[in-house]
């Protein structure tokens, strides 16, 4: 029996070798994983043994050889093909094990270069792996170190079951299918539009217990990051310092209360319901910016989630003690206030890093939507804070304090489900109207929520007026200024209305439509 083992990662690669010399294999190597077993005194070969060929081009050539190939491919079950094999001198091949050239981590390195970059593109390896795949009933492929034992206990006590090699062969072509991901793209960055074909490849980060709902099997994937120089910071990555296992819901709403938050640059807290803010804040004081986020909807926040962009103060802390929480998120907790919160078992506690440049020029990335049967890819609705530019189209300007607070509701909406209405006043949403088909009724939901504090306060649309009905509900809740895309028809009509009721309106150009 014969063995092939070329491997970037070596964990427990000797172990393994080691383990199939004993159950009679020989063990074929090259280069660093050759030298790695000869070191450790395990028997190893040159897989120039078995070409009869010496490696050439800097080890860029070394197993494309037909004795290599024949070895794996050639169907046992055909007197053919083993025919074929003595003809020209070549010898079964029953196992490879092999990963691949660290092309993910030499592209997240800080100015590798194209060059850099090339050279640690596998070929052989691939090749190799699929080779092997795809005569699995013959061949053991392993690109896992996690199987080495699995397989040399199968081996010792009777081999491995079709089925066994089938799981291997499966993990073996999406290993390689995961590797050519990651290197297109990689050579994809920087080109605009979208290209004829897409794959996007995931890690399983976890299973979780079921998806949505209890007869829903689920588990949470990571999508892999490539040439960014740094692993994405984001809720995929986020440590847990406490609190239960994360349920599916509970992933996409702190996915939605950390998008909120980190799309504001002052100190900022969101309380987060069904993936929309029925509570958010800023304030130079994280203390009191959580505060005035609970008074968005206290009845609302009960089991939400509280994302912050600062630390988390004992002041914060203390004050979130007296509310039911399922997640809290941030980027730091002060220790006083971790140990406070850590004294509620059932409050999962997650910290993640801010994305550079938060709050003013965010990362973009791909946004995907699954329908059935395919997905919508979109880029994301990632315009920097500084960016909006505002137009006054009413007889009156906005104030400085409106404008402040308008550019807040304007960030705000761009979170909540469409239809959206913002309330907002001295940088707190006061009320909020979500998800429904009518506008209209998205602003009397955010009047009825606001009460009395509507009075004095600004309102945000994520989309275009397409008559003036939200403009009077507006001034009849007692709203001085209005901000929203423009772009209808019958703007002039909204504008009109403003202008009698002395409101300001100003329109940004750009729609924040969240479906």
């Amino acid at each position: 029996m014969r063995a092939i083992i070329s491997v970037s990662d070596k964990t427990g690669v000797i172990d393994f070798a080691r383990g199939l010399g004993q159950l009679g294999f020989e063990v074929f190597s090259t280069g660093g994983t050759q030298k790695a077993l000869a070191e450790a005194k395990v028997p190893v070969k040159s897989i120039s043994e078995i070409t009869g060929f010496p490696e050439i081009l800097d080890g860029r050539v070394k197993t494309l050889h037909p004795r290599v190939y024949g070895g794996i491919l050639a169907r046992r079950d055909m007197p053919e093909h083993m025919a074929q094999l003595v003809q020209h001198n070549i010898t079964t091949i029953d196992l490879v094990a092999v990963n691949l050239y660290p092309f993910v981590r030499t592209v997240a390195k800080e100015g590798v270069s194209l060059d850099e970059a090339l050279e640690n593109i596998d070929i052989g390896g691939p090749s190799m792996i699929r080779a092997a795949a795809k005569n699995f009933p013959a061949v053991i492929v392993v690109v896992d170190p996690a199987d080495y034992a699995l397989i040399l206990d199968k081996l010792k006590t009777g081999g491995l079951a079709l089925g066994e090699r089938k799981r291997l062969a499966q993990k073996a072509f999406q290993h390689v299918a995961s590797y050519d991901t990651a290197i297109a793209r990689y050579l994809r960055q920087g080109e605009a539009g979208f290209p004829e074909e897409m794959t996007v490849a995931l890690k399983r980060r976890y299973g979780l217990r079921y998806g949505e709902n209890p007869h829903q099997q689920a588990a949470f994937y990571a999508e892999q990051a490539v040439g960014s120089g740094k692993v994405d910071t984001c809720i995929t990555w986020a440590e847990q310092l406490g609190g239960k296992e994360l349920s599916f819901n509970n992933i996409l709403d702190a996915d939605a209360a950390w998008g909120v938050v980190t799309d504001f640059a002052a100190p900022t807290v969101a309380i987060i319901k069904h993936t929309n803010a029925c509570g958010l804040a800023s304030h130079d004081d994280i203390a009191e910016a959580y505060r005035r986020a609970l008074t968005g909807d206290p009845v609302a926040a009960f089991g939400g989630i509280v994302a912050a962009n600062r630390a988390v103060t004992p002041a914060m802390a203390q004050e979130m003690a007296k509310t039911f929480y399922e997640i809290v998120v941030a980027p730091e907790y002060q220790p006083e206030a971790l140990a406070l919160l850590q004294r509620k078992k059932d409050l999962r506690i997650l910290k993640t890093a801010l994305p550079l440049g938060y709050g003013q020029a965010p990362v973009g990335y791909l946004d995907f939507r699954r329908v059935k049967g395919g997905f919508l890819v979109q880029d994301s609705d990632s315009l920097p804070e500084n960016k909006v530019n505002l137009k006054t189209m009413t007889k009156r300007e906005p104030t400085p304090a409106e404008v402040a607070d308008l550019l807040f509701a304007w960030r705000a909406a761009k979170h909540i489900k469409s239809n959206a209405i913002v309330l907002a006043k001295g940088k707190v949403l006061v009320g909020m109207g979500a998800g429904q088909p009518s506008r209209i009724v998205s602003t009397q939901i955010a009047r009825e929520r606001a009460g009395e504090r509507a009075r004095g306060s600004v309102l945000a649309s994520d989309a275009m007026f397409p008559f003036p009905d939200v403009v009077e509900a507006a001034a009849a809740a007692g709203v001085t200024a209005i901000i929203q895309p423009g772009g209808s028809i019958r703007d002039e009509d909204s504008i009109k209305a403003a202008d009698a009721h002395n409101m300001a309106m100003v329109f940004t150009g750009e729609r924040h439509f969240r479906h």
